[in-house]
């Protein structure tokens, strides 16, 4: 089948894009307004974009009303009414009932901390909390939102990071089993990450 993106309706395209590019990762995001409420969803429109600077970027899609998620507006710089900063927590096995719990929609104002079963910790540098039972948190500030279309694409910065100390030996390598992160696949299925192996001769990583 040869097929020209334009030719499909979008509800086809995004269909066949995430069952095609799978798995994808998911950046749990938690963000605070400047009034000070807290704020917390997943997107697996993510990945990490580079490391010097360590820089993260996920992508926004906005509500069915076409107006901007609570995530956006938040994570926007202070000229634009946002705090320009916020904590991506990582997806993992232990919780992804209340990862997919956090996508349902609330009010602007309302947080997902208040509905689901996870507790928040402060962060060292941003006020953004994280997750406290995420083993991992990037603390991330602002560097550049892109416009793409109706979505918006957040490129952050790393300006901290929290890695639970039972994932990481004394050479930086992560323990992937104990991690155990979930990815994304097509519709409502997720995939664990526990089957692994190794290419050797220097192709990519």
């Amino acid at each position: 089948m040869e097929i020209t993106p334009e030719s499909l309706d979008p509800s086809l395209r995004y269909k066949l894009l995430i069952g095609t590019v799978v798995p994808r990762p998911i950046a749990f995001v938690s963000s605070i307004s400047p009034t000070g409420k807290t704020n917390l969803a997943p997107f697996s429109y993510f990945n990490a974009v580079g490391h010097k600077p360590l820089a993260l970027a996920f992508s926004v899609a906005p509500k069915p009303d076409g107006s901007e998620k609570d995530t956006l507006r938040n994570v926007r710089p202070v000229s634009e009414g946002g705090t320009g900063e916020y904590v991506i927590n990582l997806a993992v096995e232990s919780y992804i009932r209340q990862v997919a719990e956090a996508s349902e929609p609330l009010p602007y104002g309302e947080s997902e901390f208040d509905h689901i079963d996870l507790t928040t910790v402060s962060s060292q540098v941003v006020k953004a909390p994280r997750v406290a039972e995420s083993p991992v948190a990037f603390e991330c500030r602002t560097m550049q939102i892109v416009p793409i279309g109706t979505f918006n694409l957040v490129i952050g910065e790393v300006i901290h990071w929290f890695v639970r100390d039972d994932l990481i030996d004394e050479n930086y390598r992560v323990n992937t089993q104990k991690l155990a992160p979930i990815g994304r696949m097509a519709g409502n299925d997720y995939c664990y990450t526990d089957r692994q192996f190794t290419i050797a001769n220097g192709l990519p990583r």
